[in-house]
């Protein structure tokens, strides 16, 4: 029996980011499971063979066409599902900085630079301690 159904008078939690992007990964990762059995269309030694070519330098470009879309579908639902669970997503522009009001004074407002020489720095003490 669920308790927090709409007819007890409960609204639909939203989910945690965590949680929206672990569906959106696992849905990405199947997809793109998918996408190399279909590549290979049925034959497992280029299954396998497409699979051995993927590594952490693997450029797009060098992956299967059906792969290159599955990854090009999935980042596109997956910015519509952020979207649609109501997270903000930037349009490619820098993300505007976190705090504006900064503690640091700015250039303006520091202390100008010493005129003259500094001072001298105290020496270390020489000799053995404790004597």
């Amino acid at each position: 029996m669920d308790y927090c159904s709409a007819e007890n008078g409960f609204q639909d939690m939203t989910k945690s980011a965590t949680d929206v992007m672990h569906d959106i990964i696992v849905s990405a990762v199947t997809d793109a499971i998918d996408a190399l059995k279909s590549a290979s269309k049925g034959m497992p030694n280029i299954l396998v063979r497409d699979i051995n070519a993927i590594h952490a330098n693997a450029a797009f470009a060098d992956l299967p066409p059906e792969l290159r879309a599955a990854i090009t579908s999935s980042v596109r639902s997956a910015f519509n599902r952020l979207l649609k669970e109501g997270y903000t997503v930037s349009e490619g522009k820098a993300a505007p900085p976190r705090n504006p009001g900064s503690t640091r004074p700015s250039m303006e407002q520091r202390r100008p630079p010493r005129s003259g020489p500094r001072p001298p720095r105290p020496q270390k003490p020489r000799g053995k301690p404790g004597r």
